[in-house]
């Protein structure tokens, strides 16, 4: 058995180099040990080809080897694909303690099954590729969650205490280093800290619970922001937990605002809905008054965002109105770069009058956030301004506009557009799609990718069409349903980053 001791427990750079050394032996998976634990005869790591940085592994053998078994015919100029290495990369992160093993048996399959990587179904790629998603969660929790807090004033110097649930504190660094680029901070975790000092990041050991700092003022600055923006009609308490899991709570501030807030939420939505709706500004009713025409919506184009809202509760241009509480415009920033485009309001956002604060909303707030997307600074709409239903008892069923409704609503998302001036436009389904492009848009076969719109006098702006959220929640398979929401999540974070929301 051979025994291999790497130099940390995120050394890739060593664990690379001593499995391309047992790889070229005929070192079969199964006569490898990998350990980073040391006993007391055992020489520091240094392995060939590993530089300076004690970055290496050390290799001993624990009882005889068997005979090495023979190569491929292709040698030892065997080379893995990079979507390999980038896995790894990820895997060597998680604190499965059998992460570098896995890792060298997906190598050494890799030798005789080229296309491995690329088949889901294999049980050593589902299980590195749930790791290497586990990884992206941490460090998307890492970057979410982290709280800095004053602990000098001169030089006004800041730290943070942090639990990843694995070892990404060196990989989640970057982002801080760009986010606050300005400050002077320290992020300590159990394995790793992390300091920026405004110019260059240092690493050193883990430390102790016992250092994390203590509160400071900023603290009750940032519950009264977070006790401001929370909106009780979207809150999902199972989702929220998902997103935002316990086990981070005593690290955050807000934390000790949310059981009073998730135990009041359903009363304080309840009067949100029965409250009467704000009436627009008498200049804003007057100017969509004067340009009905007929029942109809054809005079000349609205000059506001608010002008929006208020006339397309006047519109006739098709039946929809007829059996509506009210119609849904849209809502948010006035210039924002990024504009999400569902299919219609559902049963609470007609009750409500507002865009996606149902359990589609839900989903979607929780998708926005997971992909660092800031749902405040982009514009949420629908295609259909109407809720589209057929009463089954005392519930109201969706149906799906069909293109004539789509097309008689179009006018009013061209006018959004024209006044928004989004640079990136996410479609949430093929009725969005359609309604934006003005064609048939299949959603799997151009999700993933920007598509150009053209001008029409609405502005240039890219297109992103994905899955609409009420999609992942019809879903009935687990599997195909997170596969589905990693899916969403990605193409969110797309369109983020080219309205350059994320950085």
């Amino acid at each position: 058995m051979r025994v291999v001791r790497l130099s940390s427990e995120i050394d890739f750079d060593g664990w690379r180099l001593a499995a391309r050394r047992l790889r070229a032996e005929g070192a079969a998976p199964e006569t490898v040990a990998w350990t980073t634990e040391r006993d007391l005869f055992s020489p520091p790591p240094c392995g060939e080809g590993s530089g300076g940085g004690g970055v290496g592994a050390e290799m001993a053998d624990s009882e005889p080897a068997p005979p090495p078994q023979p190569l491929p015919a292709r040698g030892r100029d065997f080379t893995v694909p990079p979507a390999f290495v980038e896995l790894a990369r990820s895997v060597v992160l998680h604190r499965s303690g059998e992460r570098f093993a896995l890792l060298y048996r997906l190598l050494w399959r890799l030798e005789r099954e080229p296309r491995l990587i690329d088949n889901p179904a294999d049980p050593d790629v589902a299980r590195a590729r749930d790791m290497q998603k586990a990884v992206a969660r941490a460090i998307h929790k890492m970057h979410a969650f982290v709280r800095f807090r004053l602990v000098e004033t001169e030089p006004e110097t800041y730290a943070a205490w942090f639990e990843p649930a694995h070892r990404v504190t060196e990989a989640a660094a970057p982002f801080f280093a760009r986010r606050f680029t300005n400050m002077t901070w320290t992020i300590l975790t159990p394995d790793a800290c992390v300091a920026w000092d405004g110019a260059s990041l240092r690493v050193s050991d883990g430390a102790d619970p016992a250092d994390a700092p203590s509160e400071d003022a900023q603290e009750e600055l940032w519950r009264t922001y977070y006790a401001s923006i929370f909106n009780p009609a979207r809150l999902n308490e199972r989702m929220m937990r998902q997103e935002m899991p316990k086990r981070y709570w005593r690290n955050l501030p807000e934390a000790r605002l949310i059981p009073q807030l998730v135990e009041t939420a359903q009363a304080r939505a309840a009067a949100m809905v029965a409250a009467a709706p704000s009436p627009p500004p008498d200049r804003v009713l007057k100017a969509a008054l004067r340009h009905a025409r007929d029942g109809s919506y054809n005079g000349d184009l609205p000059t506001s965002l608010d002008e929006v809202a208020a006339a397309v509760q006047l519109c006739r241009r098709c039946d929809l109105w007829r059996n509506c509480t009210q119609a849904v415009p849209g809502q948010g920033a006035a210039h924002a770069p990024l504009m999400f485009v569902g299919e219609q309001p559902g049963d609470q956002e007609d009750l409500a009058g507002l865009p996606f604060v149902g359990p589609a909303g839900q989903v979607f707030d929780a998708a926005l956030q997971e992909a660092g997307a800031p749902r405040d600074r982009a514009f949420v709409t629908n295609a259909v301004k109407h809720f589209k239903h057929e009463p089954r008892g005392k519930r109201r069923i969706h149906k799906t506009p069909d293109r004539g409704e789509v097309q008689a609503c179009r006018w009013w998302l061209d006018a959004e557009r024209r006044l928004v001036r989004p640079q990136v436009i996410v479609a949430l389904g093929a009725t969005a799609a359609l309604a934006v492009t003005g064609k048939a848009t299949a959603v799997g076969d151009n999700r993933g990718r920007p598509l150009q719109l053209p001008n029409q006098g609405n502005g240039q702006a890219q297109l992103i069409v994905t899955y609409h959220p009420s999609f992942l929640l019809r879903l009935p398979d687990a599997d195909a349903r997170e596969r589905a929401r990693a899916e969403f999540v990605d193409d969110l974070r797309l369109a983020g980053e080219l309205a350059r929301l994320i950085d």
